[in-house]
């Protein structure tokens, strides 16, 4: 019988050395809501795919902005509203992860609900990000449509989160195994106070050869003789968005410096950032309310001096890493479009593995 899907502490190993929140997920951040919706169906279409929606601010966003920073590690990918981040700072919409055709789609929604739910044009440059899940999910039927945008949205909630092939991961494929959604979560103690830091990422990139978990080369240990190649010929494209939260009072550069140890948390699992990769980073920090006043000044709560940045990184390397590998060990394998089967990482030889290099 096969092994139940778990995340990677369930299974003994421990990534990191900073503690977690109690959810061990992004909503371990104060008003970071988490809500899916997932399509796995054959007909009309052949369907595995979805959305998912990241909500700070309780839903607030529109009137109590955040403000964030963007990091493009490699561009082959797109991510929607990040001009006006980039412009002013500021995140003002929900934060939502689907798959590539519907990216237009999806972030016409989004406009859509904002306007539907506030009276007014709430989000007028959302933040919608993709990967692509074109081998298990038939792309072109456009399966997602805006009630499952709005289903996301509505569902978003506190609290644990759903994990592996759901929402805007439920297609995709990691280091040639079974991808999809993960997060994970530290808390940083600082001499300027004490913060959490999360993270979430759709993982849909990396080689087998590269994958490695503590510095053990679990990938090379679990070859392709044991658990197939999913491709008949390699994909050109992958593709990984990681979304962090913190609770910290920082300043839109400081989000930019946070969203860049990224890179950092997805190199230690064994990606690179290639050629054709998508490798796009968004952070947010909670800890300033920014609304905007039509006179006057804005009075800020702080900045977190750059000294006291470290404990952040550290956090912000950790939580990647960790939701990278959830991403691995809760996806399930799946057969999806013209019959593609992905197979999900063996979590016992997987245990096997990393006892024989690092026994106890």
């Amino acid at each position: 019988m096969p092994q139940q899907r778990a995340r990677i502490r369930s299974l003994g190993i421990v990534v990191g050395e900073l503690p977690t929140g109690p959810f061990n997920a992004i909503t371990d951040v104060a008003g970071v809501l988490v809500g899916h919706t997932t399509l796995i169906y054959d007909q009309p279409c052949v369907a595995r795919t979805g959305v998912t929606a990241i909500v700070p601010r309780n839903g607030a966003i529109a009137d109590d902005c955040v403000f964030a920073g963007f990091h493009r590690f490699n561009g082959f990918g797109e991510m929607t509203g990040i001009q006006w981040i980039d412009e002013t700072g500021l995140l003002t919409s929900p934060i939502i992860l689907t798959t590539t055709n519907q990216i237009g789609m999806v972030r016409d929604a989004v406009t859509e609900y904002g306007f539907l739910r506030y009276q007014y044009g709430a989000y007028y440059l959302p933040v919608v990000a993709e990967t692509y899940d074109g081998w298990l999910n038939e792309m072109h039927g456009h399966p997602i449509q805006k009630e499952h945008v709005f289903q996301a949205l509505d569902s978003a909630r506190s609290g644990p989160v759903t994990e592996g092939c759901v929402g805007g991961g439920t297609g995709m494929i990691c280091h040639d195994f079974k991808g999809g959604i993960g997060t994970s979560s530290r808390l940083v103690s600082t001499d300027s106070g004490n913060y959490t830091v999360g993270a979430l990422v759709q993982t849909n990139y990396g080689d087998r050869k590269q994958l490695q978990i503590n510095g053990v080369p679990v990938g090379r240990e679990i070859g392709f003789d044991i658990v197939p190649h999913p491709w008949q010929e390699p994909p050109r494209s992958s593709s990984i968005i990681i979304i962090i939260a913190t609770d910290a009072p920082l300043l839109p550069v400081q989000c930019k410096r946070l969203a860049q140890r990224a890179t950092s948390g997805l190199a230690r699992i064994g990606g690179f950032g290639h050629n054709s990769s998508g490798d796009l980073f968004l952070a947010f920090a909670t800890g300033n309310h920014i609304t905007e006043p039509v006179h006057g000044i804005i009075h800020l709560e702080g900045m977190l001096p750059n000294d006291a940045m470290d404990g952040l990184f550290d956090a912000t390397v950790e939580a990647v890493e960790e939701s990278i590998l959830n991403a691995l060990t809760t996806a399930e394998t799946m057969t999806g479009y013209q019959g593609h089967t992905v197979y999900a990482i063996p979590l016992d030889l997987l245990q096997q593995v990393i006892k024989r290099y690092r026994p106890v």
